[in-house]
């Protein structure tokens, strides 16, 4: 209002509280102000409303707008004394919480009228020339500042708390009947900051708290979030280890997961030879550590190829390659390979407890077609179903130590592959499947690891065949 009051516009003329409203920063803005000549233009429609509610408009406008006066449209442009006269009464709204002269006990017409016909009593009656620098001479500066209406002047009622005394005075100042002693809104925002000192007003420090406290919130649910995506990433990868990724991903977008079938395929069946020997002279502790050592070390190794670890049982290691994901005819050279790696950690392996002997691996292979789904819903697991999981268990178990035994189908594929250093073993019983010429992997073509030599392996009386 200060920068209307020093701008072109010159005054509001038709301020209320309707007409101070807040914006989404909690800041009170002023609205309805210029346009005047445009609007004294504008017919009066107001004449065909209910007298009262143009009465009721006119409760803000001061007294001495009010002659002649039957609404708003009639007021134009207004006046700056008479704009701080409607400041006077938006406060007395705000401390008594209630429409001005919600208490008078008449119609708003009567009551426009009333306070009309004072102001004009007042006017008459006001003392003039040396009378009047007489009349203000006898007033201290501080009753000029905060001096009230007389006992005839028709106001808003104020609370009668000593807590608001200062703002009652203001507000009587600024509805004084004589327009030269009212303030300007310079001094009215001087005076308001003496009453309640502080830095600031109250909603914008409430909105400095709000906006630091957002800051924060976001901060911590940056943090929370963080924190839920890498527990997410966690079981994610606990969940992975159990089942496929593939099979994961379905899992996750709800979808059905139905036992699917693969055509081709490569399976790696290992376990150690003289187990039960070793389990003999070891406590159960020692044999958990000495297997866990073991498949620390194949998984390891696993990892560095397009292979899938099925499980474990006791000392047995299944691995499969283009299962789940398919890879054309790569799964048998990928199997090969790791048995490679394999048998060659078998060098430098020791076990814990019993550094003086060496492990003895045997490994069998096999490539053909099986079925593969998930089974159970508790400790749910990915299995294999078909021939081909058997024909692989009996390469490994009917193998030496130290060795990679696997079938003549494996066989074909790595011949057709190139590279890999394959030697026939003959015809030998397979359980369940009559004879079958098997074979042995002795190595592949730029295979760095160093394998065991045969001296190394346990002689065949030693080991127990399936």
């Amino acid at each position: 209002m200060n920068y209307l009051h020093n701008s072109p516009i010159g005054a509001h003329g038709r301020l209320t509280s309707a007409n101070c409203v807040v914006d989404s920063r909690w800041t009170v803005k002023i609205t309805g102000f210029g346009l005047n000549s445009f609007a004294e233009d504008i017919p009066d429609e107001e004449e065909q409303a209910d007298p009262d509610s143009m009465a009721y408009s006119l409760f803000w406008t001061a007294p001495e707008l009010l002659f002649g006066k039957n609404s708003l449209a009639d007021v134009k442009s207004g006046s700056t004394s008479g704009d701080v006269y409607s400041m006077g009464v938006i406060m007395a709204e705000l401390l008594t919480r209630h429409e001005p002269y919600h208490d008078a006990g008449m119609r708003p017409e009567n009551l426009i009228k009333a306070i009309s016909s004072s102001q004009t009593i007042k006017v008459a009656e006001a003392p003039t020339g040396k009378a009047k620098q007489a009349w203000s001479n006898d007033v201290t500066p501080k009753q000029a500042q905060f001096r009230g209406s007389s006992s005839t002047a028709i106001r808003p009622s104020l609370p009668k708390d000593e807590a608001l005394d200062n703002h009652n005075a203001l507000a009587r100042c600024c509805w004084d009947e004589d327009p030269s002693n009212r303030p300007s809104f310079k001094d009215v925002v001087k005076t308001l900051d003496g009453i309640s000192p502080q830095k600031g007003e109250m909603v914008d420090n409430l909105i400095k708290m709000l906006e630091s406290y957002a800051t924060d919130l976001e901060g911590i649910v940056g943090e929370r979030t963080a924190e839920l995506e890498e527990e997410k990433l966690k079981v994610e990868e606990l969940v992975c280890r159990m089942l496929p990724k593939k099979i994961v991903d379905d899992l996750k977008i709800g979808k059905d997961i139905k036992a699917e079938p693969y055509e081709n395929v490569t399976i790696f069946f290992s376990d150690i030879v003289g187990f039960t020997s070793i389990c003999g002279k070891s406590t159960p502790l020692q044999v958990v550590d000495l297997l866990n050592k073991l498949y620390t070390c194949f998984d390891t190794i696993v990892d560095d190829y397009d292979v899938y670890k099925v499980e474990t049982i006791g000392d047995a290691y299944m691995v499969v390659s283009g299962c789940p994901e398919r890879n054309g005819n790569k799964h048998a050279a990928e199997i090969a390979t790791m048995a490679l790696r394999m048998i060659s950690a078998m060098v430098d392996f020791q076990i814990p407890h019993m550094p003086e002997e060496r492990l003895q691996l045997r490994v069998g292979l096999h490539s053909g077609p099986i079925v593969a789904g998930v089974v159970g819903i508790k400790m749910p697991r990915y299995c294999l179903f078909g021939d081909t999981v058997n024909i692989a268990s009996r390469m490994e178990s009917g193998g030496l130590a130290l060795r990679v035994h696997l079938s003549e189908t494996t066989n074909e594929l790595l011949e057709g592959i190139g590279g890999f250093h394959l030697e026939c073993r003959g015809e030998r019983e397979i359980k369940g499947k009559g004879r079958m010429k098997t074979y042995w992997l002795n190595g592949k073509d730029g295979f760095d690891y160093v394998l065991p030599g045969r001296e190394m392996a346990v002689s065949a009386s030693q080991h127990e065949f399936k």
